[in-house]
């Protein structure tokens, strides 16, 4: 079975149907508040050009637009529903529904989302892993106003990369997401892979107390820990999700982590199954998904064949992050007649670049990842130090970084950034508006052949990767476990 399997995962490369651009380099003075140059050697010295070669034609710069225009509202308001077991659940929701709406584009054409607030709050949506222009990222105070309560705000751009992306706030995140207001935004390529079947599963978790979701946000006890952690997990705002199949079905499963802090590592036993794309880009080979850990932020597409063999069976997919693994997800498979295995190649990237030839090459930043106790939440999170400004480091002694203070990154040019975790804790890292490849853990070189937008930082574990920003801008880069980022552990790239 396996040898006949394999004929099917023969890589696709899709680099020909997607549009390339050489970007223009433009030179920056560095932040001197973030180097940390290695002693003898050049941020962006030997290799870098190099690096900046193997870049070219790894994913695409530029999109040839459809002229498509795609419209859609988005309203953020209180709501009541069915979750979990049935029972009434005040959430907050995007259109009344928890995941929110997913919005279906294809690549190249033109997303218009009118987005209003009818929350009590202020808020934004940010469009996390899309590389949009930086006034639609949804940033407060950096790339745009907060939506007030009652206001309105327009969110345009071209999709430039076909994958599985999402949407959430970006203000007061640890309590807005927790509430529910998260959802997926799905990029088809202009031919999509003919799977069977397209799914979904947005993986989260809640902390439920006496029927109400847990009105205590940003406890001391979550910040000195891992984020807040839930006692309830769902797919899809369901806790018994389960998905029925037939043998011989070829799926694409989407997953996605929403969850404030928690981590999942699903396994797949009892599948044919490889991930061929995460955090929204194609990987330029499938790789098992054993081992592989989603972090809040990341998301990881899957080829999954179910087998001849599974035929009335139920498969139960399990998280083994955690000590006590957790069934999160159950597969049914009918007894019905195997379907006809579907032949096309798995969808592959044309290239992502191995950049082994920069393991010598010093970081152009450095970031200590670290804490301070203190402040409005009795801890304070910071990136060398400092804390993003509008987060109480009273009596900390933690310097308050500005919102207008970024950290310079040229545009066009290969940088290594490296990541220092001084702490206990884990630290899912996000980027905004750039793909990223991890190049080493602790001095050991990796070999992920896929880019992302999210990387976790193990306690105590130095983490290097290497990037070419192609969007100028101001570009957020934080920590994912939201009541992290909610006390200060957030920077600023400055990409010109």
């Amino acid at each position: 079975m396996v040898a006949a399997i394999a004929r099917y995962r023969r890589p696709l490369i899709i680099g020909a149907m997607l549009a390339a651009a050489t970007a223009t380099a433009f030179l920056l003075r560095p932040h001197p508040s973030a180097l940390e140059p290695g002693r003898g050697s050049t941020p962006g010295g030997a290799g870098s050009n190099s690096a900046l070669r193997e870049f070219e034609g790894s994913y695409p710069k530029e999109v040839t637009p459809t002229g498509v225009v795609r419209e859609f509202a988005l309203a953020a308001a209180p709501a009541v529903l069915p979750l979990f077991d049935g029972q009434p659940m005040e959430v907050w929701a995007y259109n009344g529904q928890v995941p929110g709406p997913v919005i279906r584009v294809r690549q190249g054409d033109r997303l218009r989302v009118t987005f209003t607030n009818r929350l009590s709050q202020p808020t934004t949506v940010h469009w996390h892993g899309v590389r949009v222009p930086n006034a639609m990222d949804g940033v407060p105070n950096v790339t745009q106003p907060a939506v007030p309560p009652g206001g309105t705000f327009v969110y345009e751009f071209v999709l430039k990369d076909a994958g599985t992306f999402w949407f959430h706030p970006h203000l007061r995140s640890s309590e807005q997401v927790e509430r529910g207001l998260y959802g997926v935004l799905i990029v088809d390529e202009t031919t999509p892979p003919p799977y069977s079947r397209d799914v979904v599963w947005v993986l989260d978790d809640w902390r439920i107390q006496q029927g109400v979701i847990d009105p205590q946000f940003n406890t001391r006890r979550d910040l000195m820990h891992d984020g807040r952690w839930g006692n309830i997990i769902t797919v899809n705002g369901r806790t018994d999700d389960r998905l029925t199949v037939r043998p011989g079905e070829r799926i694409r499963l989407r997953l996605l982590n929403s969850a404030n802090g928690r981590i999942f590592a699903l396994n797949f036993s009892g599948l044919e199954a490889q991930v061929i794309a995460v955090d929204g880009l194609y990987a330029a080979r499938p790789v098992e998904p054993e081992g592989l850990e989603l972090a809040p932020g990341n998301r990881m597409d899957l080829d999954i064949i179910i087998p001849a063999s599974a035929a009335g069976r139920q498969i139960h997919i399990i998280d083994r992050f955690t000590r006590v693994p957790n069934v999160v997800a159950s597969i049914d498979v009918s007894n019905e007649p195997a379907v006809e295995i579907a032949d096309f190649q798995s969808p592959a990237a044309a290239h992502v670049p191995s950049w082994h030839n920069t393991d010598a090459t010093a970081p152009r930043l450095t970031y200590r990842l670290n804490a301070s106790s203190g402040g409005e939440f009795g801890i304070v999170w910071t990136l060398n130090g400092v804390a993003m400004k509008g987060h109480d480091q009273h009596g900390t002694g933690v310097r308050p970084r500005e919102e207008s203070e970024a950290d310079a990154l040229p545009r066009g040019e290969w940088s290594k950034i490296r990541f220092i975790n001084d702490s206990h804790r884990l630290h899912p890292i996000h980027i905004h508006g750039m793909f990223f490849r991890v190049l080493s853990r602790d001095g050991q070189r990796v070999d992920e052949p896929f880019f992302r937008d999210t990387v976790l930082v193990h306690s105590r574990e130095t983490v290097d990767i290497g990037v070419v920003p192609l969007d100028e801008g101001n570009w957020m880069l934080h920590c994912h476990v939201l009541e992290h980022a909610e006390a200060g552990m957030m920077s600023l790239l400055e990409v010109r």
